[in-house]
């Protein structure tokens, strides 16, 4: 019996795709993790804020006004799964600078900025999303973008594409913090 063992990217990918299992959404299911030093601090998944009732309980309202994928953010009752992972660490107060985040989907143009003001500074992705913008911002702020390609047996990591912009590192890391 041969023993197969993942590597990280596509353990943390494997991962990423059980978490999104747990998406309310019910356009897409999404699921992200933020890793640093090979562990795991925080996962977030696609659906409405803690304690509010799900899309898949009173129906999709992008749906109802025929809102397409990638436009008007504000027109949904949920969080996407990129945010509620970056949420979820600062509500246990935990440092997410330099960290990766494994994404089932690339993030859209609200959830990049998230990332780059958080400091992480490696996306990895399943499946893209339309929003051109979010691949602006992407280059502008100089994070590494990895695409992973699943395969039967295990998910394939394409080479690094460093996104070349006016940073050499992601755009929270140089804005100074104000004093009290």
């Amino acid at each position: 019996m041969k023993n197969h063992r993942p590597d990280w990217d596509s353990y943390f990918m494997e991962i990423a795709t059980i978490v999104s299992k747990r998406s309310t959404c019910t356009r897409r299911s999404v699921g992200a993790l933020i890793v640093k030093n090979k562990r795991i601090l925080a996962t977030g998944y696609n659906g409405a804020p803690t304690g509010l009732r799900h899309c898949m309980d009173l129906g999709c309202m992008r749906e109802r006004l025929k809102v397409a994928s990638g436009e008007r953010h504000e027109l949904c009752r949920g969080l996407h799964a990129e945010q509620n992972a970056i949420i979820q660490a600062a509500y246990h107060g935990v440092s997410i600078n330099d960290a990766q985040l494994y994404s089932t989907h690339l993030p859209c143009s609200i959830c990049i900025k998230m990332v780059i003001n958080a400091g992480i500074g490696t996306v990895y992705y399943l499946d893209g999303y339309p929003d051109e913008l979010s691949l602006q911002l992407m280059e502008e702020s100089g994070i590494v973008l990895k695409k992973v390609e699943m395969s039967e047996q295990s998910p394939v990591v394409s080479p690094p594409l460093r996104i070349k912009g006016k940073h050499s590192k992601p755009a929270a890391r140089n804005v100074p913090t104000r004093s009290r």
